[in-house]
């Protein structure tokens, strides 16, 4: 490596091997002397250094990318001597329900299984949801509740109205709907036991909301007594509430 040192009008150089060295200008002023010195490669080679994914070999001074060694690094050099990782090398772990490698050609999908019914998955189907913990989660659970109501009351004999379908009596009960997500459905099975007595040519029926559902006549020419029947009678309705009252009547 050429060192100058320049004073009183005069420059001296040490100049090594190899180094090519000029002087120009005068020493004046307006014209002062420049030292031009050409190094070598082996007097820069020392100054350089390689890290962080940089490889540096200090022989033949060539600065190129350090790839990783450990296991799953699937980053190369490509035939135009670039980073480049090839498509299909990506892998990630997959299971419980998802499936692919996350590579171009094979995407981490969910696993499904086909729709097996007539009707469209688009306007039928159910809907699976991100929790705030970030699970997926499907639709609520479905919910059956079985309420019993039971009501003894006791009538003098009253006489069979003339009039068809009069209202004898009517009852009510409170159904709750235990389902947080859905409207309630309800079914409402109800019985009554219902006795006659029925002289000759006396006729009579009974049933539920205006629903007959038992007849009797006696075509004989005596009384019969204690005629009875227990006719069952289900109602479906609906109510948007979350309360339901279903409120039947019959006849006795």
């Amino acid at each position: 490596m050429a060192r100058c040192g320049c004073g009183g009008g005069q420059c001296n150089c040490a100049i090594a091997a190899g180094e090519n060295v000029t002087l120009s200008g005068s020493g004046s002023v307006a014209n002062p002397y420049v030292v031009s010195a050409t190094l070598g490669c082996e007097d820069v080679r020392p100054c350089l250094s390689g890290t962080s994914g940089v490889d540096y070999n200090p022989a033949p001074g060539v600065i190129s990318a350090d790839l990783s060694g450990q296991a799953g690094n699937n980053r190369t050099l490509g035939s135009d001597g670039g980073l480049f990782v090839p498509t299909g090398s990506a892998t990630v772990s997959v299971g419980r329900g998802l499936t692919g490698n996350g590579s171009g050609a094979n995407a981490v999908k969910v696993s499904t299984g086909s729709w097996p019914y007539a009707c469209s998955a688009d306007t039928n189907g159910g809907v699976v949801v991100c929790d705030s913990n970030g699970r997926l989660r499907s639709e609520p659970r479905g919910k059956i509740t079985y309420q019993q109501f039971f009501d003894s009351r006791d009538y003098p004999d009253i006489t069979v109205p003339a009039a068809q379908n009069t209202v004898a009596d009517t009852f009510s009960m409170p159904v709750t709907n235990t389902d947080p997500c859905r409207d309630a459905f309800v079914l409402v099975e109800r019985e009554a036991d219902v006795y006659f007595v029925l002289p000759a040519g006396a006729g009579a029926g009974a049933g539920y909301a205006g629903d007959e559902m038992y007849y009797l006549r006696n075509s004989g020419t005596s009384s019969i007594v204690g005629a009875h029947t227990q006719p069952p009678r289900c109602w479906p309705t609906r109510d948007c509430s979350r309360r339901v009252r279903a409120r039947l009547s019959g006849s006795r």
